[in-house]
């Protein structure tokens, strides 16, 4: 059977902005509001992706999926071709 997660991310084009974001994660800040800052669509669904598969994810994104705990987010921001991403495990 094919595993499929639920993952909400924010998605920025430099880690140091994306490092600033995690700092107001880190403070307390609600994900679902900080990912307003998010360049990608989810960021009206609080960065929701729904369900999905890890092989219709890019490989590093998928990967740092696969390695949370439910309810985890990314110890650092995650570099991909679109940008980097902060993600949480819902």
């Amino acid at each position: 059977p094919r595993t499929e997660y639920r993952a909400r991310h924010i998605l920025v084009q430099t880690e140091e902005f994306a490092n600033r974001l995690m700092a107001r994660l880190k403070k307390g800040e609600k994900f679902e509001q900080v990912a307003k800052e998010s360049l990608d669509s989810s960021k009206e669904r609080g960065g929701d992706l729904g369900w999905f598969s890890p092989q219709t994810m890019v490989k590093p994104f998928a990967d740092a999926v696969m390695g949370l705990k439910k309810g985890e987010t990314t110890a650092k921001p995650v570099q991909t071709q679109y940008g980097w991403h902060i993600i949480r495990l819902d």
